[in-house]
């Protein structure tokens, strides 16, 4: 999956038909999509800190809809088309809520519970946030590591690769060929994972200022404060994006690029042909150049 400005696009590569050469591979699945906002959207888009909650918004349903995609054309679906159009409305939604329920249950509102049991041995809040922020950090690790040995996705962590290398080969105006891609990292500094690693030390901070009050305080300063941590987080990212030219930068993104030996693996030459189809799907729509800064904020975290 790839996304532009204006434009996201996913390409997938279609089963063999029952007995074709399975040395023979199969054609390439593309389909490209508009990102449309709301009535004002776009103006609460440019706003800093909540541009990075719309941002993960918009690349959680982008990812769902990508996944969707991929599932019904591997089972045969003869139409693509109907499998997209069935991703909006309601269903999507609700899907799109329970994914961020079940994120904020386990990774918000576990850790503030569990030390919530035995604060009374902490005696002071700092103690208290520190211990949270550390059970948040390891919870978050466990889960990344526990996916990471799954070998079910393992195909799509080298897909995830191809499109890191994709992008790198693109941002270094390198013929976007696989035999050139695969020359780059598989490891980005707009990937998603460094970006949620932001995202879970910028909370130790954030709801530091909440206190220590009753479990269910907690838990809705937890809730309502999400929001507020994803968007500094967004502006952190963004911020070291501009600057990481300089040594200081590059060291405290280093975490964020080693986190990403879990989440992605070195793709083959074919997966990187599908990553190349996607990325030039969108080329294909928009003109390098052509949008102002304001205009491309939100890719700051989609490789």
């Amino acid at each position: 999956m790839m996304r532009g400005v204006s434009h996201w696009a996913v390409a997938v590569r279609k089963p063999l038909p029952e007995g074709a050469d399975p040395e023979t591979l199969g054609e390439i699945a593309i389909q490209e999509f508009a990102i449309e906002r709301p009535r004002g959207g776009r103006v609460i888009a440019r706003l800093p800190v909540v541009r990075g909650a719309v941002a993960l918004w918009e690349s959680l349903s982008m990812g769902m809809k990508a996944l969707s995609i991929a599932a019904a054309v591997q089972i045969g679906d003869d139409s693509e088309e109907e499998a997209a159009e069935g991703l909006s409305g309601a269903v999507w939604v609700l899907t799109l809520v329970i994914a961020m329920v079940f994120a904020v249950g386990v990774f918000f509102i576990l850790p503030v519970t569990l030390t919530n049991l035995f604060k009374h041995r902490l005696h002071s809040s700092l103690l208290f946030w520190l211990v949270e922020g550390l059970i948040r950090t390891v919870i978050f690790l466990a889960y990344l590591s526990l996916l990471a040995r799954a070998r079910d996705l393992r195909r799509v962590f080298q897909y995830h690769g191809a499109e890191h290398k994709t992008i790198s080969c693109y941002e270094a105006g390198d013929a976007l060929v696989p035999e050139r891609a695969a020359l780059y990292s598989r490891l980005h500094p707009r990937c998603g994972t460094s970006f949620l690693l932001v995202v879970m030390i910028v909370s130790i901070f954030v709801f530091a200022l909440a206190g220590v009050h009753a479990w269910w305080i907690l838990v809705a300063t937890r809730i309502v404060g999400l929001p507020i941590v994803v968007g500094i987080s967004f502006e952190l990212i963004r911020l070291a994006g501009k600057n990481r030219r300089y040594r200081w930068v590059q060291i405290i993104m280093y975490p964020g690029l080693q986190l990403q030996k879990l989440t992605t693996r070195e793709p083959d030459l074919d997966q990187l042909a599908v990553a190349i189809a996607s990325l030039n799907a969108v080329l294909a729509k928009e003109t390098p150049g052509e949008h102002s800064a304001d205009d491309m904020l939100g890719l700051e975290v989609v490789a």
